[in-house]
């Protein structure tokens, strides 16, 4: 006995695969090519379209508009893709899109996020786990954001910006460059203004840790170094201190993979 419980006035195409457990609120439209795991709820007013697959336990507001087409004018209705993970919750009026073929093909949403009312992820974008993305942020195409990153209400981001783990935006910031792991930013354009410490705080990190990335912030943004000596700098914390090798790590990686330049 299936209990899928889809509102009468919902629309949901019979070729849609539908976990019995997935509720579908009034007026909702489900098209052809989606698939939606259990225990996930589809408030009233969403179109969920485009080859989206979602997971289990997400909940969707009323009003968002779900694997629609990119705004991108090459796009000419290639079978691009939305994947959306476990356990995220998406408020109301959000706007997410497939991806493109002149990138991977593809947008991802991980699993725990909590992206609040009016954010837009455009096409080919990939955000992580455990992100918090408030009200009115606005990501272009291509963006890449990492796990437990915090945006402030109205961020905007530029394409192809690259967003560390544990990174963190002020309201209303403007980012233009790639803003490394741990870092604190806001303005318009971004500047840097700290780590993200209470961030860390709750997340485990130790006070030795965060004391840390603070001496790595100076390193990297107080000192007048440059970004090559901000980076031996880092390395030979690393020998010095093996409790930040993995912090110290991550935030070398990012570094060496940046292609906008960082916030700095």
């Amino acid at each position: 006995m299936t209990t899928t419980r889809i509102h009468p006035s919902a629309i949901v195409d019979p070729a849609a695969q539908l976990d019995d457990s997935v509720t579908i609120g009034a007026f909702s439209i489900i098209g052809p090519n989606v698939r939606i795991g259990a225990g996930t709820e589809v408030g009233p007013h969403c179109v969920i379209d485009g080859h989206t697959t979602i997971g289990r336990d997400n909940r969707f507001f009323p009003s968002g508009s779900i694997g629609a087409a990119p705004q991108d004018k090459k796009y000419a209705g290639e079978p691009t893709e939305l994947r959306i993970g476990d356990r995220n919750t998406i408020r109301e009026c959000c706007t997410i899109n497939l991806g493109t073929i002149q990138d991977g093909g593809i947008t991802t949403i991980g699993d725990d996020n909590w992206i609040m009312a009016y954010v837009h992820v455009a096409h080919d974008c990939h955000l992580g786990n455990r992100t918090t993305i408030a009200n009115g942020t606005q990501l272009a195409g291509h963006v890449h954001i990492g796990d437990y990153v915090t945006l402030g209400g109205m961020t905007g981001v530029h394409q192809f910006v690259k967003i560390g783990a544990h990174a963190m935006t002020g309201v209303h910031t403007t980012l233009l460059q790639d803003l490394p792991p741990f870092v604190t930013c806001a303005g318009s354009p971004a500047r840097p203004v700290g780590i993200n410490s209470e961030g860390l705080k709750r997340r485990g990190f130790t006070p030795e840790q965060i004391a840390g990335l603070r001496a790595t912030y100076k390193s990297l943004y107080r000192q007048g170094l440059t970004l090559e000596e901000a980076k031996e700098a880092m390395r030979a914390r690393q020998v010095e201190s093996p409790d930040m090798q993995a912090s110290l790590q991550t935030l070398l990686d990012f570094l060496d993979t940046a292609s906008r330049g960082i916030v700095r």
